[in-house]
């Protein structure tokens, strides 16, 4: 009996593996070493997207085995792509995203949680790339036709996705005056992991993300805020997140690991950052970077 308990429990923990990879760590600022903001979810050989911002289908190559990287998977096998908000690092990579995989190979349609503004947007792009598409499906290639396709469903406050592998639960957050903006919690069988999304302090964050094993949230260099005129310091005070606020946030969620991301540097360096955090919190800081692994 316990042997057969024993064989049921590492059989359990080896299909219910969870990692999470940094996509694009960056900001609308156009640094040439830190992608859109996306985040992978991978559950066994499953992956997730939250988030496509610019470079977030490349950035994703490059985990592949395909493309020097550990994952054996490759583009074709992205299914669901979740959005925090419509603001454009976080969709510019939209395009890439359905139209790339879809000419790698991928059959299957796309599925697309988001704002119902999502919906227009890929639906744009598709009327956008009608003349590639049809010369990909008719021409001498030739593709398939179903690929390219998105089916769409629309993201609210206390919206569920659920499968075999995780449940995602979105809650609004505080991006300054944008309703439709959301942080995720991810739950699988090993892990929890909070994305902020981009916002200011959140009583909704702090209330959802009791026990989380990675708190994925946004961050400002405080050094560079002082430096900024007045009338931007209130728009950034609204929209994102100082460093002792986070710390703040940090000490009474108690994340195993902290993960710094979608940050507005204003000329600091990652160490910078780090250590302003750091004086407001001592738990584990990680600074993300693109391709990086947290977990």
């Amino acid at each position: 009996m316990i042997r057969l308990f024993f064989l049921v429990f590492i059989i359990f923990d080896f299909y219910a593996e969870t990692k999470v990879f940094v996509l694009g760590s960056g900001t609308p600022n156009p640094d040439p070493v830190r992608g859109g903001s996306s985040y992978l979810i991978m559950v066994d050989k499953t992956p997730y997207l939250i988030d496509f911002g610019v470079g977030v289908v490349r950035n994703f190559a490059g985990l592949t085995k395909e493309w020097g990287g550990e994952l054996e998977i490759d583009t074709t096998s992205i299914e669901h792509a979740f959005l925090t908000h419509m603001h454009s690092d976080h969709t510019l990579g939209l395009s890439d995203l359905i139209i790339t995989p879809w000419i790698m190979g991928k059959t299957q349609t796309l599925k697309l949680h988001g704002p119902k503004e999502l919906n227009l947007m890929a639906q744009n792009i598709i009327d956008a790339y009608a003349f590639d598409i049809d010369y990909r499906i008719n021409g001498t290639q030739p593709q398939n036709s179903s690929g390219y396709k998105y089916d769409f469903f629309e993201i609210h406050d206390g919206y569920i996705f659920e499968n075999d592998d995780m449940k995602l639960e979105a809650f609004k957050n505080s991006h300054g005056d944008l309703e439709k903006s959301f942080g995720f919690v991810v739950t699988t069988a090993d892990l929890k992991i909070v994305f902020s999304g981009d916002t200011a302090p959140s009583n909704k964050l702090l209330n959802k993300s009791k026990d989380a094993d990675i708190l994925v949230h946004e961050v400002f260099s405080e050094a560079g805020f002082l430096k900024k005129t007045p009338d931007w310091q209130i728009y950034h005070a609204a929209h994102h997140t100082s460093p002792k606020q986070l710390g703040s946030i940090a000490k009474k969620i108690k994340p195993k690991k902290l993960v710094l991301s979608h940050i507005l540097y204003w000329g600091s360096s990652e160490d910078d950052i780090k250590n302003e955090v750091a004086k407001y919190y001592d738990g584990e800081i990680l600074v993300a970077s693109d391709l990086m692994q947290i977990y």
